[in-house]
């Protein structure tokens, strides 16, 4: 049927995805288990699963657990702050769980095409930094959701882990340390993606590329979602009961054009970045880590800087960076008119607050926008003092859009950097927005888009969020044993043990 201005109607649906990413993918999954007959449908406006934040080297593929990452444990009044580490590594603990369980039921076929184990390193240049690293060591090392964590200033012991970075490195000159454990993991996003997807079309799941979801209104007790063919023009409208815009850079723009109340006032702020990388296995077999610094003055926690073992589709390769720049697109392959079309009346005071208290954000956004190929080197040399220009190609990463919170004047809107999830007070449409730790914690997220959205449904739903989730409402930073078991149970079945 058709109405007034033409628009097809597609049949209705239960759930309806805007996007093929690593977040629609879950939600899809994880509803097809709590739920096998509700319907689903999945739009993307682009030709495949997974070629935004989810391809491979738009994003650095480190199983976010904060193993390494500084950012994470900020030092406050002398002391080292790991309550937002702990929060994190208790979240990915989750993620774990739900592959190894869908591993178990073979629905995700290869958990060494998606996972691979890479030691997690934290890497201190100089006297303070080194003094930091071991105040964070001393935090961390004799908590158990942080096995086997070591720390050394020893040149010798730093060149045997480290081959690569002690390469012609002064240590008289500039003291470093390093902390590090070996079970940290290297994940494939894409690849974890497109399993998921492959499960949920063998179970009914409907997904269509080259449709981009242009407009969605609520209609009683539905949403009518219109979504444009980009092949033909043609447009249709969807009816969904429930509707998951996992649309990375554009979620904020269509959860605004929902006329969700929740993102009032909200802006987005986007952030591209580029890698260096090698694809040399002389110098691939002398990193064989993740190692993780400390960001510049000014510089958002995503452009902490990394040198980073990567293992994609079989092949191994290094990356550094991500070095900062700007674009006005929200997406990778967005439009260069995304920023200006995001601005509108309730959210101007949002982008000016951000401006005006944010000066070493936008300098060194200016400063990494005109850093040539010989100033990526430069950066480089930092880790990898011998690196030679002929060994590395400049690639672009993903698309950014850091979310700016409104508030009430006369405080100004803040910038932030995490992940969070956005719904309706009815609970019938959510978003998420952000970025890093994102993809690690997507499970986690999806347990509180359930708890939000569906909350009706979770007693009914408890013994199967139970099988999916061993430790689903335990708390592991407090359950010594519970996080032993389901950490021994996952080392297993994602085959991380056999390595």
């Amino acid at each position: 049927m058709s109405n007034s201005k033409g628009n097809q109607y597609a049949d209705e649906v239960d759930i309806l995805h805007v996007g093929a990413g690593i977040m629609s993918a879950t939600l899809a999954s994880m509803l097809q288990e709590l739920e096998p007959s509700w319907s689903q449908m999945i739009f993307e406006r682009l030709e495949g699963p997974a070629e935004e934040s989810s391809y491979p080297f738009n994003n650095a593929g480190t199983g976010h657990s904060a193993l390494c990452e500084l950012n994470y444990t900020p030092e406050k009044n002398g002391k080292i702050d790991v309550s937002k580490a702990m929060s994190i590594n208790e979240k990915f603990q989750l993620s774990r769980q739900y592959w190894s369980y869908l591993v178990d039921n073979g629905k995700l076929k290869d958990p060494r095409a998606f996972i691979n184990p890479v030691p997690h390193v934290s890497f201190a240049q100089g006297e303070d930094q080194i003094q930091y690293l071991k105040k964070r060591y001393d935090a961390l090392s004799s908590n158990h959701m942080f096995p086997e964590m070591k720390f050394t200033e020893d040149q010798g012991e730093f060149s045997e882990k480290l081959p690569l970075m002690a390469k012609g490195r002064d240590f008289d000159e500039e003291p470093v340390a390093i902390s590090w454990t070996d079970v940290g993991t290297d994940i494939n996003y894409g690849s974890l993606t497109n399993q998921y997807l492959d499960a949920a079309k063998a179970n009914g799941v409907v997904i269509r590329y080259g449709r981009e979801v242009t407009n969605l209104k609520r209609d009683g007790n539905f949403w009518k979602v219109t979504v444009k063919n980009l092949h033909t023009g043609d447009k249709q409208v969807v009816r969904a009961r429930f509707v998951f815009v996992g649309a990375g850079g554009y979620a904020l723009d269509l959860l605004k054009k929902a006329g969700v109340p929740e993102v009032h006032g909200y802006a987005g702020f986007p952030i591209s970045g580029m890698w260096l990388k090698s694809t040399n296995q002389e110098l691939v077999q002398q990193h064989q880590a993740k190692v993780y610094g400390k960001a510049k003055v000014g510089a958002p926690p995503m452009s902490v800087p990394h040198l980073d073992l990567r293992v994609v589709d079989g092949e191994e390769s290094l990356l550094f960076g991500p070095y900062g720049g700007w674009s006005p697109k929200f997406l990778k392959q967005g439009s260069y008119l995304d920023l200006f079309k995001s601005i509108s009346f309730d959210n101007i005071p949002s982008y000016l607050g951000v401006a005006a208290t944010n000066f070493d954000l936008v300098k060194y956004l200016v400063q990494e926008v005109f850093r040539d190929f010989d100033g990526k080197m430069d950066m480089l040399h930092e880790y990898y003092p011998e690196a030679d220009g002929s060994d590395w190609d400049v690639v672009v990463a993903g698309q950014r859009v850091q979310v700016i919170k409104p508030a009430a004047f006369p405080r100004f809107g803040t910038l932030e950097f995490g992940t969070a999830l956005v719904n309706d007070q009815n609970g019938t449409i959510a978003g998420v927005l952000g970025a890093s730790p994102g993809a690690s914690i997507t499970p986690a997220a999806m347990i509180e888009l359930l708890e939000r959205c569906f909350g009706e449904h979770m007693i009914d739903w408890s013994d199967k969020l139970h099988e999916m989730f061993p430790t689903y409402g335990k708390s592991l930073k407090r359950d010594k044993e519970a996080y032993e078991k389901q950490w021994e149970w996952t080392q297993k079945s994602l085959q991380l043990d056999e390595a």
